[in-house]
């Protein structure tokens, strides 16, 4: 079924034959988009004008990753990764044609992409805001009676405005949902279902929270896909994945930290799992680093950063030493309130994780650049404050 109606950030846009009044690269790029889902044609969707591209074949969609790190890949997947989901989805949530969704992503971001081709294929009511001011997006939820939302924590945060009775589920992927922004979420969307998952471009759906998730974890698995920690130490190890929902190939650069074994998969990720089947994750094996003889995952620290400071953006990177193997460097926005006590902050993490997680170094800026998926730019940061 097509999209029964579509808002390119409060502009309604004609999938059909672009007769309307909205132009530009990024709406021309959405029609495209729309003819490849319609009609099965291959498609690529990529960051730069002119944002998709038909390629040969049928049914088959390549997509950038949106890894905070490195340069991004491409991968490429079927149409039915991604439509098995769908059907989940559809059941999941009680999604259904008289709903209207909206995505808050650039159109190469995959949680984006994932949007829209969801809405598209159960026939919904679709609206892009991506490049609308958070207090905009807000007045769009209100005014459009919006009731399904795809977003990332970051995103989420952003949200500023009078409560939206409207939405109904939120979606939400991209980066772990901490306390605060749950809290926020709750108060933004009074009557919404709240439900994380965790996944990669190249996987897709692996775990989905629900209402008994244990705080710190990413949930259990999504439906249809099976788990396994291997290589383990006192329950700890590699993520493996087994689903429908996988990828099928990199067609443009490569990851190490990405393996197969016959219809397995792994992106790297190291976790484990309780007695009830619940994912936790202490970070990518290509980001942990050793300090002082350690093992040390920079998103624990992450983690505690968003929670002790809900209101401005951070990241941890890490740099080498001589002395210790690695330090870490966090990177916090300035935002409008006054600067955290570096004293209080050092003091929190060293209670709460130990004196080994104190960043050497604290880097406050007022300018905290985003990927397309709403990711901190870690290369970016470390650019624009270098250190040492």
């Amino acid at each position: 079924m097509n999209v029964a109606e579509i808002y390119l950030r409060d502009r309604p846009l004609r999938a059909d034959t672009g007769s309307d009044d909205v132009e530009g690269d990024e709406a021309a790029a959405l029609r495209r988009l729309l003819r490849c889902l319609t009609s099965g044609q291959s498609f690529r969707v990529q960051p730069r004008p002119p944002f998709v591209l038909a390629i040969a074949g049928r049914e088959a969609i390549e997509c950038c990753t949106s890894g905070s790190t490195g340069q991004p890949k491409v991968i490429r997947r079927s149409r039915s990764s991604w439509t098995a989901s769908f059907a989940v989805n559809r059941a999941l949530f009680d999604v259904a044609p008289t709903d209207r969704a909206a995505v808050f992503g650039a159109l190469s971001h995959s949680l984006t992409l994932y949007g829209i081709a969801e809405s598209h294929h159960c026939g919904l009511g679709l609206h892009l805001l991506h490049g609308l001011r958070p207090k905009a997006q807000i007045e769009h939820l209100t005014r459009h009676q919006i009731s399904v939302i795809y977003a990332t924590p970051t995103q989420l945060r952003l949200l500023s405005g009078p409560p939206v009775p409207s939405v109904r589920v939120v979606l939400c992927g991209g980066g772990r949902l901490d306390t605060a922004t749950h809290a926020h979420v709750a108060q933004m969307f009074p009557r919404a279902e709240l439900r994380a998952f965790y996944g990669a471009s190249e996987t897709s759906f692996v775990t989905l929270t629900d209402a008994q998730t244990p705080a710190g974890s990413v949930g259990r698995a999504y439906p249809g896909v099976t788990l396994d920690i291997r290589a383990a130490q006192d329950g700890v190890g590699e993520v493996w994945v087994q689903s429908p929902y996988l990828f099928d190939q990199y067609v443009d650069g490569e990851s190490a930290a990405t393996r197969w074994d016959g219809s397995a998969v792994t992106v790297g990720e190291i976790g484990r799992l309780d007695e009830r089947g619940y994912l936790f994750l202490m970070g990518r094996r290509d980001r942990m680093v050793t300090i002082a003889d350690r093992n040390v995952h920079p998103e624990a620290l992450e983690t505690l950063l968003a929670t002790l400071l809900p209101d401005r953006l951070s990241a941890v990177v890490t740099r080498p030493d001589a002395r210790r193997g690695h330090v870490l460097v966090a990177y916090i926005e300035t935002g409008t309130e006054p600067p955290p006590d570096d004293a209080w902050l050092r003091q929190e993490i060293t209670q709460r994780l130990g004196a080994i997680m104190v960043p050497r170094k604290i880097l406050l800026t007022a300018q905290f650049p985003l990927l397309a998926s709403g990711k901190p730019d870690l290369a970016g940061l470390t650019q624009a404050l270098p250190w040492p």
